[in-house]
């Protein structure tokens, strides 16, 4: 009889209501547990995503191969850091673990940090920047100026980037006569290194064909090339510190402009770029003279050329006085030589100005004319752009099947659709 007790006693125990727990009850219980069983902790890792608020408080996460942990340094400890963080970086940290209740989150408080060594993403980039470096990569005896008068402009970037949509809106700002021509390229991610060298290579054959002997007249005419990408972390901006993409940009027949993440952000292919921009917007900026710096610049010069006729015109008539003066009464003469003289003055002034407001009106013409051809002014219409999965345009019925998925830009942004059916006109 004795044998049983133990089994009644494991179904009371079993069938024993378990607690229910509010959430916040829970997390400060899980809280309390890691604290009385791990704190405090000292940990080691890579820094990623490291932030700085206005308040001094710094956010982070701490990283290896395989795992990370969210992380807080608060203003008073942050102090008294006495290096830089930055992303990449090895540390070790001391601190103690917790759960922050308002996300339900592990969160590690960090209380210390130092150096530990550089982390492995980081000493990887080193290492590149150093051995092409030694190759001559950098040499800024190679870098080429960007032309003052740029016919048209390529741009490599992801369709999804942020970046593209600066660079478009800076240069529908400042250049919208000039033509600018996309290669699309995944910026982030496996394979999307390869895939910017592709891009980048789709433009050199352009600026080539139009440059070469047997020139297309339809090809678009590719003065420079403009690599952007928008800010993120050392591992988000990884491909742009591939050799190959290094390479690439130093084969490149027109110079480049790389403009990648934020000020603080260096990749490889800011070495090797011709120009260095620190923002995509800035990129764009640098190669997109206004169309008013160039009217301003018009009127300065004809202001000179003026000036300069006033000067010469006024010591020919100081020439004249003083031959008057030499000859005596033939002033008649003289004063015919004078009236002319003076006609001739007007007539080059006002056909100066003539000549310079006809140009302005032809520039302002053929910016009116460039205007209507705005792509963006048939989307708003109710039209829209349709591209396959490589980004290749959709005109024809014949390009899509049942399934398919495409991507449908519009006035105002773009969407992903998927092809129910398939009909012919």
């Amino acid at each position: 009889m004795s044998r049983d007790f133990p089994a009644l006693e494991t179904e009371m125990v079993s069938a024993a209501p378990a607690r229910i727990w509010t959430v916040s009850a829970l997390c400060r219980a899980i809280s309390d547990t890691l604290d009385a069983r791990f704190n405090p902790v000292r940990v080691t890792g890579e820094l990623s995503g490291f932030v700085q608020a206005a308040s001094g408080h710094c956010y982070f996460s701490l990283k290896d191969d395989s795992g990370q942990m969210r992380c807080a340094m608060f203003k008073r400890a942050a102090s008294g850091l006495d290096f830089q963080a930055r992303d990449g970086q090895r540390v070790e940290v001391s601190g103690r673990l917790g759960v922050y209740e308002a996300r339900g989150e592990l969160q590690l408080v960090v209380e210390r940090m130092v150096l530990a060594g550089e982390g492995t993403l980081f000493e990887q980039f080193l290492r590149l920047k150093a051995k092409l470096e030694a190759a001559g990569l950098f040499d800024p005896v190679r870098k080429r100026p960007i032309p003052a008068h740029v016919r048209g402009i390529g741009v490599v970037t992801s369709l999804g980037a942020a970046a593209l949509h600066d660079v478009v809106s800076a240069f529908a700002r400042r250049v919208p006569h000039i033509p600018v021509v996309l290669a699309p390229a995944a910026v982030q991610g496996a394979g999307s290194a390869g895939e910017l060298c592709k891009a980048l290579t789709q433009l050199y054959q352009l600026a080539q064909a139009k440059d070469s002997a047997n020139q297309d007249p339809n090809a678009p005419a590719i003065d420079v090339i403009l690599l952007v990408r928008g800010g993120g972390a050392m591992e988000d901006l990884w491909s742009f510190n591939d050799e190959q993409l290094a390479r690439t940009v130093l084969a490149s027949p027109v110079p480049v402009i790389v403009g990648v993440g934020h000020e603080t952000d260096f990749t490889i292919a800011d070495f090797v770029a011709d120009v260095r921009a620190p923002t995509p917007t800035a990129a764009a900026e640098l190669c997109a003279t206004t169309q008013q710096s160039w009217l301003d610049a018009a009127d300065q010069m004809q202001e000179r050329l003026r000036s300069a006729l006033t000067r010469l015109l006024d010591r020919q008539s100081q020439r004249l006085d003083l031959a008057a003066v030499r000859i005596g009464k033939p002033s008649g003469v003289v004063a015919g030589m004078r009236h002319r003289l003076d006609s001739a003055h007007q007539r080059m002034g006002h056909a100066l100005h003539r000549d310079l407001e006809q140009r302005r009106h032809r520039v302002q013409r053929a910016e009116l004319r460039l205007g209507l051809l705005d792509p963006t002014l048939v989307l708003s219409r109710g039209y829209a752009w349709l591209t396959d999965a490589q980004g290749q345009a959709l005109t024809r019925v014949s390009q899509l099947h049942s399934g398919q998925s495409v991507g449908a830009r519009l006035a105002d942004g773009s969407v992903e659709l998927t092809v129910q059916s398939v009909r012919d006109i």
